[in-house]
């Protein structure tokens, strides 16, 4: 399955995932990798900042991080416009990037560009995530950069939804193999 924005079920109930949407990152048959781009913490990025020493000139600072998942949740990981070397990241369709890097922090930050700072992530292990699919746990779609950049926070579930055609209440997923 190539990068995209996986859409939580309207039934699922796991309380990490239901109403969630996640920028799927990476997925082969050793597991998947995606950061969840809708639940906002209390952490915000100035205290991010000052916890790994850093400083940020001519940027706002006082918006909050997102929640990425409940795997390493002490792990920042920058979603951004742009390419990463692939040692340090992913290069994902639409020019966005997903990098661990102090460095690319530090750079996105001196450059003033557009990123998404989520703190965790969501991981699936060998087929968990196909499985997950079947099952009617999670909707597939393509990335939409003005999802991730543009649009506020507690919309984004919705216009996900509606980027299939859809609204919760139409949304009742089934095992793909009933």
């Amino acid at each position: 399955m190539d990068p995209g924005i996986l859409i939580a079920s309207p039934q699922m109930r796991d309380p990490n995932f239901e109403g969630t949407i996640v920028l799927l990152c990476h997925h082969d048959a050793d597991g998947a990798l995606g950061l969840v781009v809708n639940r906002e913490t209390s952490i915000t990025l100035a205290d991010v900042l000052e916890q790994l020493s850093m400083d940020a000139t001519d940027t706002d600072t006082a918006h909050p991080v997102l929640w990425g998942g409940p795997v390493e949740q002490g792990a920042g990981l920058l979603i951004f416009d742009g390419s990463v070397d692939e040692a340090t990241g992913w290069n994902l369709p639409h020019d966005i990037a997903v990098s661990a890097s102090r460095e690319q922090l530090q750079q996105i930050l001196s450059d003033g560009m557009r990123h998404v700072l989520c703190l965790g992530y969501a991981g699936w292990g060998p087929g968990q995530l196909d499985q997950e699919i079947e099952t009617g746990s999670w909707l597939y779609t393509e990335i939409d950069r003005d999802l991730i950049f543009e649009e506020p926070v507690d919309s984004r579930y919705d216009r996900a939804l509606a980027s299939l055609g859809l609204t919760s209440s139409l949304v009742w997923m089934t095992p793909i193999n009933e």
